[in-house]
């Protein structure tokens, strides 16, 4: 990853280890996020209830979620918890990890198609999208949206040519929306203004099912 975040994570955050030690007692990770700052697993915070052999759980390589526990800045220490994290929350970081790898991706391909450093531009980007937003993967939604504009950054041609790759591979997310809506009038000319009502809604994108016909004077 390109994205390597500075300082100490805070308690109860949420991060990506790498299994770097199994003990009889305890396990050791590095926390690939931060610069590779190490962590412990106690293990009474490696699954519920009795373990038997924790290597049934963790090995060496292997790639966990972990919440933090503690934190000791002066000792360096940190405490982690691999059982705190439920199935819901792993999955929303790993895809969290997943969007923001595509976007570094993006990044490296355009960055050796122009014979630029792809960390080099990864940093150009980042010191000013990070201001904003939460990672590169967010700010990408926005360029493929239309709603954001990287050439104030990277210049027009260079620019285009990552909106370009954006748009291929990022989709904006979309929001459905569905119910069902009465619509009655006492007007005269009732169905007619219920007709132009949904002509209108169906030009403004939204997808109308008639469930019955409609009833009343032409």
């Amino acid at each position: 990853m390109l994205l390597k975040k500075t300082g100490f994570p805070e308690e109860e955050e949420l991060v990506l280890c790498t299994v770097t030690g199994v003990n009889p007692h305890s396990v050791f990770c590095t926390l690939d996020e931060y610069e590779n700052k190490k962590g412990m697993i106690h293990i009474s915070e490696v699954a519920p209830g009795r373990i038997r052999n924790i290597r049934e759980y963790v090995q060496e390589g292997k790639k966990v979620v972990c919440k933090i526990l503690r934190v000791n800045k002066e000792k360096g220490h940190i405490d982690l918890s691999l059982r705190r994290v439920n199935e819901a929350q792993k999955r929303n970081k790993l895809d969290e990890i997943k969007q923001e790898q595509l976007a570094e991706k993006i990044i490296e391909h355009v960055a050796r198609q122009k014979g630029e450093s792809p960390l080099a531009l990864f940093n150009k980007l980042a010191e000013k999208l990070l201001e904003k937003y939460n990672n590169l993967y967010v700010a990408f939604e926005d360029v493929a949206d239309d709603k954001l504009d990287l050439s104030i950054i990277i210049g027009k041609k260079l620019a285009s040519d990552i909106k370009e790759l954006i748009k291929q591979r990022i989709k904006p997310p979309e929001i459905k929306i569905t119910g069902e809506l009465k619509i009655s009038t006492y007007e005269t000319e009732g169905i007619k203004l219920i007709k132009e009502a949904l002509e209108i809604a169906v030009k403004g994108g939204v997808k109308v099912h008639v469930g019955e016909q409609l009833k009343g004077p032409v």
